[in-house]
């Protein structure tokens, strides 16, 4: 839900009103070595400091990280009670035995890691890697591998196997229905299943299944498939709320490794119980490490922050710092918190040179308009602010606060600064009219994304002219999933609906008619016409005032976006941390003494 002009993930949002909520000031903040006073960007001659950064870094994600930090303690208390270490070679070499599993290098999976789930190699080396390895090597000797378990995980992947076909449905009736009819007709059940079963996946292979094996998932399934005779039907198996009932195809016997093979089998199968086992035990113990834990939180409480000046809580009598939250904060997340800093300062300078503020009222007033804007209206027709605010919280908003100061404050600070820049011309409503209430052309596409394919295509088209012809050349030749997968059907073209060359070509062909190839961007169209959409409104008055209100908001968010990218454009903004942030190594795992 788009909650105002720009989003958080647009790096307006990390911004540093000082109008409500306290200013939580780390007392020795540090980003990676720097220097608390220290400038880690300057924007337009104004810096920003680390101190800064450090504040509105805790304010954002103080809560969340002192959790994990909480959380890395414990193991770490716990380490040191035990005499366990777990060094930085130690954290390297799990890194690059995890790579191998995924042939990677380990340098690519460091990079997959950042793209694709936003983790550092830093933060992957001490918030995943580390405390795992602890947590196993703290439950090592608690864990060891029977026989019984072995053999039943031998027997899982290498023991005999029933291949099956499955009937799946919610209605019990309907399932002892099926039942009797495949009793009565066995050579059947392949139909019964491809046109009755709720299972869309084994029913598209008339309830074809993958083999089933012991010790594998549900004892009573498998027993089931194990003792109904080949093309047989079983009983009904309730499963959770679906209805379940198989016919074994063929029986397929157990397979029989060589002794030289063995040993790695044997190997392969005992790691991967181990592994399994470790995980549970190592979330046990860290249950049990929660549970007796003394841990008290002062962060976030402004009375129990000026009674423990600087201390963000104490864990089993040890104290965790402020200074300490905001040093792992930066480090996390000091990137997208500055991109916003840096923001702030533009709209704040803006602002100062339009001669313009932003007032608690201004914010107040924009709030109502967003709960008006998205159905939170009272019964007596006022805004329902507090129905708003909850919704918006809902949706991962940390605080209030931070919904001010992040959505906020950004929206009206820009609408402040294009105060007057827009108007809604006659011509703008009525061309809004013919885009949101006229007819339409219904056509068929093909896109294509080469000129001498789509010049061969077309003449295609033209000597076969048919709707029929036409979406079987979709359907073969066009490179745009919606055209190809639907014989060319695609959503009716409106006027000015932002593609100007295919409006012009659809709007003036007849039904029936083929469009000459249009070039848009880098891909090439050919469309046919099917006729047009009968207009939805044809009163204009009936829909001005709406018009009038949906224009404006339109027009202003993009004179709004405008405004914000020239500013951004003519900034002199020196970002320092950065730079420094480049040449940072993987942070020391936590290490507790060692007795090896």
């Amino acid at each position: 839900m788009n909650r105002s002009f720009l989003s958080p993930s647009l790096a307006i949002v990390l911004l540093t009103a000082s109008w409500m909520g306290p200013n939580v000031k780390a007392a020795e903040p540090s980003t990676g070595g720097t220097p608390s006073n220290s400038v880690v960007a300057v924007v337009n001659a104004d810096p920003i400091t680390a101190d800064q950064l450090a504040d509105e870094s805790v304010r954002r994600y103080g809560p969340d990280m002192l959790d994990n930090m909480i959380n890395r303690h414990l193991i770490l208390q716990a380490c040191k009670e035990a005499g366990i270490e777990v060094t930085n070679a130690d954290v390297s070499g799990e890194i690059q035995r995890i790579a191998a599993k995924f042939n990677l290098p380990i340098d690519q999976y460091l990079k997959l890691l950042q793209d694709e789930r936003d983790i550092s190699p830093d933060q992957y080396a001490r918030e995943v890697i580390w405390p795992m390895m602890a947590l196993r090597r703290l439950v090592a000797d608690q864990v060891k591998v029977s026989d019984e378990e072995f053999n039943q995980a031998y027997l899982s992947q290498y023991g005999e196997a029933v291949k099956c076909r499955m009937i799946m449905v919610a209605d019990r009736k309907l399932a002892d229905s099926l039942r009797e009819r495949a009793v009565a007709a066995p050579d059947q059940f392949g139909e019964l299943a491809k046109e009755f079963s709720e299972d869309e996946a084994s029913a598209s292979v008339r309830g074809l299944i993958p083999p089933i094996r012991r010790h594998t998932g549900d004892t009573r399934l498998e027993e089931i498939a194990f003792s109904t005779p080949e093309n047989g039907v079983s009983p009904v198996l309730e499963l959770g709320d679906q209805w379940i009932i198989l016919q074994p195809v063929r029986r397929l016997p157990a397979a029989n490794p060589n002794a030289q093979t063995m040993p790695a089998i044997r190997e392969q199968i005992v790691d991967s119980i181990r592994d399994v086992k470790v995980r549970e035990a190592a979330s046990g113990m860290f249950g049990e490490l929660q549970r007796q834990a003394q841990v008290v939180k002062f962060l976030g409480d402004s009375e129990a922050m000026k009674q423990n000046p600087g201390v963000a809580a104490i864990v089993n009598g040890q104290k965790v710092t402020i200074a300490q939250v905001a040093n792992e904060c930066v480090k996390r997340h000091g990137s997208i918190v500055l991109d916003g800093e840096i923001n702030r300062k533009l709209l704040t300078q803006a602002l100062a040179k339009a001669k313009q503020q932003v007032t608690r009222a201004d914010l107040d007033a924009e709030v109502a308009r967003a709960a008006v804007a998205y159905g939170h209206v009272g019964p007596n027709g006022e805004p329902d602010i507090e129905a708003w605010i909850a919704s918006v919280l809902e949706e991962g908003v940390a605080t209030r606060e931070l919904y001010y100061r992040d959505s906020v404050w950004p929206s009206v600070a820009l609408a402040k600064l294009i105060e007057g820049q827009v108007t809604v011309t006659e011509n703008d409503l009525r061309e809004g009219f013919e885009s949101n209430y006229g007819p339409r052309v219904e056509i068929l596409a093909i896109v294509l994304s080469d000129q001498r394919t789509a010049q061969k295509v077309w003449d295609m088209a033209r000597n076969n002219p048919t709707d029929e012809f036409f979406g079987e050349l979709a359907e073969q030749y066009s490179v745009e999933p919606v055209s190809q997968s639907n014989f060319g059907k695609v959503p009716p073209l409106r006027k000015h609906g932002g593609q100007p060359a295919l409006e012009k070509e659809a709007f003036s062909l007849k039904p029936g008619e083929l469009s000459g190839i249009v070039a848009t961007g880098e891909k090439y169209v050919i469309l046919r016409c099917q006729g047009m959409t009968e207009p939805v409104v044809s009163d204009f008055s009936a829909v001005r005032e709406e018009l009038q209100l949906m224009l404006q908001e339109k027009k202003s968010r993009q004179a709004m976006a405008k405004m914000f990218d020239q500013l951004k454009d003519s900034a002199k903004i020196d970002n320092f941390f950065e730079i420094a942030k480049k040449t940072t190594k993987i942070a020391t795992a936590p290490a507790a003494k060692s007795e090896r």
